[in-house]
């Protein structure tokens, strides 16, 4: 795998940290196999996170959107079933995890839900109105053609 060396941006560049710690992050580490999980595109600014977590229970789970990141983490808690049974062999996983993604500037998380050992992460991008682009009334001879700012859609 190739490595770049970004350091001549960071000496050039003023307000792109954010990126490059991005770049950074995503050449240096390799992504973990567990738990797997899907990215959707639901709707035009509506996405969905899937995470595959059998085994684990709702309490066992938490969802963390701080800033940029959203965070979701799963920790076993200890069972007594050491004087029920004797497991033989473990193929079903259930080792903590972490797993960590980076939401571009105004995405919310609206909701979770956890069914059928699938954990469900909907997300909206919500654009705020002074954000969004508006159509500027243009002026003729200081008489204004049209008088009116309108939103243009976006």
């Amino acid at each position: 795998m190739r490595t770049y060396d970004l350091t001549p941006f960071y000496r050039s560049t003023i307000g792109f940290d954010r990126l490059f710690n991005l770049l950074d992050q995503s050449s240096a580490e390799a992504a973990p196999g567990y738990p797997p999980y899907n990215i959707e595109r639901t709707g035009d600014n509506a996405y969905r996170i899937t995470v595959a977590v059998s085994g684990f229970s709702q309490d066992e789970l938490s969802i963390v959107a701080k800033e940029n990141t959203l965070t979701i983490k799963g920790e076993k808690s200890v069972s007594d079933n050491k004087d029920k049974s004797e497991v033989l062999y473990r193929g079903i996983a259930a080792r903590a995890f972490e797993r960590v993604f980076q939401l571009a500037d105004y995405v919310q998380v609206k909701n979770a839900s956890l069914e059928h050992g699938l954990l469900h992460v909907d997300l909206v991008r919500e654009i705020p109105e002074a954000k969004k682009p508006r159509q500027i009334a243009i002026t003729s001879g200081g008489q204004p053609v049209n008088a009116q700012v309108t939103q243009v859609a976006a």
